[in-house]
């Protein structure tokens, strides 16, 4: 039973309120905005060139990695063609034969090594900034010739790995998954418009 003493209306606009003021700072990060488009310049460029856009993550992160391929893969505010897109965080028989025979922080990095091609860019969504195996993937990316992008908040020392870092302005689980999201959707909104502009809605 809640308790009863509990003001769950207060606790919820306090979260509102929360998520709306993080979302505020990243509307005031020009840098942090800049990076954004920037990241969508390069996914546009990779589509275009017939690479593809590959997402990891864990937990939560694995969750907006499988959100924001379908997104690619089906369509995001309009039909139009899809865009060649994946999740390495979805295959349980991948997951656990690699977690099985190589250990869990080689899961994605296995994965880039098979799948992705030069071109590929590579998006680790990590809220901490230290997922072992996000940071692991970032590693591979070089050799590869992938182009790296860390989705991560205010922890962790990645900017010497990955090539972009987009910081959500948090320390704070719940309002840095949000925020993921928004920017996954707009850069699915940017890219969607930037090839397939002439098959939006009039």
């Amino acid at each position: 039973m809640p308790h009863r003493d509990t003001d769950f209306a207060s606790l919820l606009r306090a979260g509102i309120q929360a998520s709306i003021a993080v979302k505020q700072a990243l509307l005031a990060d020009e840098t942090l905005l800049r990076a954004i488009v920037r990241t969508g310049h390069l996914m546009t460029e990779a589509f275009q060139r017939g690479n593809k856009v590959i997402f990891a993550g864990n937990g939560g992160s694995a969750a907006d990695a499988q959100h924001l391929a379908a997104e690619f893969v089906s369509r995001f505010e309009f039909d139009r063609p899809g865009l060649p897109s994946l999740s390495l965080a979805t295959d349980t028989s991948m997951i656990t034969a690699i977690g099985n025979d190589y250990g869990y922080d080689k899961l994605f990095r296995r994965q880039l090594e098979a799948q992705s091609r030069p071109g590929d860019i590579f998006v680790g969504i990590t809220t901490s900034g230290r997922s072992k195996n996000v940071l692991a993937a970032f590693e591979a990316c070089k050799a590869l010739q992938v182009t790296s992008v860390a989705l991560c908040g205010t922890g962790g020392d990645l900017e010497d790995k990955a090539d972009i870092v987009l910081r959500v302005p948090s320390a704070h689980t719940p309002r840095i998954q949000e925020c993921h999201i928004l920017i996954g959707h707009m850069l699915c909104a940017q890219v969607e418009m930037s090839i397939f502009g002439h098959l939006a809605p009039q």
